[in-house]
């Protein structure tokens, strides 16, 4: 009887996927600007840098490329799979096999790929085991350019649940995949303090500027501007806040692991979650452990970071630095 070998079953998947030809575009010119500009911010301004944290970020990063690079072959499988098994159905009730490869259709996979990227974002810092994955982008305590490569090892398994609709009603899964693939471009340029307000540009579309907010763990800017490309889903959904003047950003989370160690920054909280469910006295409580917001506790001694800005408004106090409690959250 011959066993299952997944690394076997992952090559046959892979040799059976068209080229995605942005990825050799990304290979060949753009990790190696992404390499440059780190550098040029580095020597321009080398007190945001940590070494040793910047270290961390690298391998963070490299053992997120490991899991995307096998998550990513199932991902385009699947998106195949309902496109094509989709396919009779739209014929029928919708008059058409496919979207197509118009620069309309684009447009429009462009747009809905943000728009997913935004909820997918908006609940990893929603959904406690969520945040557990998605952490680990936010555990650096110095906001620079190695952050946009500081992913979490495990969000990729849950992150093309949010896309599955595209491929049922007519996107072909190859636009999806480089749609999802432009944006992640975009958002690297994002994690830099060196760029200042661009202005007009960022009423539409995300900057650096305004990323910075998102990355902030001031009380005034938790669970803000989740946002990939455009701003318009904050602003559409109420997570919009604009950089306060005064307010200076401090970066990092403050349930913080107080290492370097990037296996520790990808499992901790998840360990941390366990804790709680272990000891909670209820199934409610032990679930909302699990699938509640980061910060919640059953005894009140936690607070969300909705909580934790509805008091700091009801004290008129805020957007005013030197009266900030400390956050309490997860």
């Amino acid at each position: 009887m011959n066993m299952f070998n997944p690394i076997d079953a992952w090559l046959e998947m892979k040799a059976r996927l068209p080229e995605l030809p942005i990825e050799g575009f990304g290979l060949t010119y753009m990790y190696p600007l992404f390499i440059l500009l780190i550098l040029v911010e580095f020597f321009n301004a080398k007190h945001l840098f940590d070494l040793k944290e910047s270290l961390s970020g690298f391998a963070i990063g490299i053992g997120a490329t490991f899991a995307r690079l096998f998550t990513n072959v199932l991902e385009v499988t699947v998106y195949m799979f309902l496109f094509w098994w989709a396919a009779p159905l739209r014929e029928s009730l919708l008059g058409y096999t496919a979207l197509g490869f118009a620069w309309y259709v684009w447009v429009i996979c462009l747009v809905a790929d943000d728009h997913n990227f935004y909820w997918h974002h908006r609940l990893a810092h929603n959904v406690r085991l969520l945040w557990a994955a998605h952490l680990p982008h936010h555990s650096g305590r110095q906001f620079n350019l190695t952050i946009s490569i500081r992913n979490g090892w495990f969000i990729t398994l849950v992150k093309p649940l949010y896309w599955l609709w595209m491929p049922l009603v007519g996107f072909d899964p190859i636009m999806i995949a480089t749609c999802m693939y432009i944006n992640s471009m975009y958002q690297f340029f994002l994690h830099s303090q060196l760029v200042p307000s661009l202005g007009w540009f960022e009423k539409v579309f995300n900057t650096p500027y305004v990323h910075v907010v998102h990355h902030s763990c001031n009380t005034e800017y938790l669970d803000r501007n989740h946002g990939g490309i455009l701003v318009i889903w904050d602003k559409l959904y109420g997570t919009w806040q604009e950089p306060i003047k005064g307010v200076v950003p401090r970066f990092g989370i403050s349930h913080d692991p107080d290492t370097h160690n990037p296996i520790t920054h990808n499992l901790f909280e998840f360990q941390e979650i366990w804790r709680d469910v272990k000891t909670s006295p209820k199934l409610k409580d032990k679930l909302m452990y699990i699938f509640g917001p980061p910060g919640w506790r059953h005894d009140g001694s936690g607070k969300t970071s909705q909580q934790l800005q509805q008091e700091l408004r009801e004290s008129g106090q805020f957007g005013k630095v030197e009266a900030e409690p400390v956050a309490v959250r997860a």
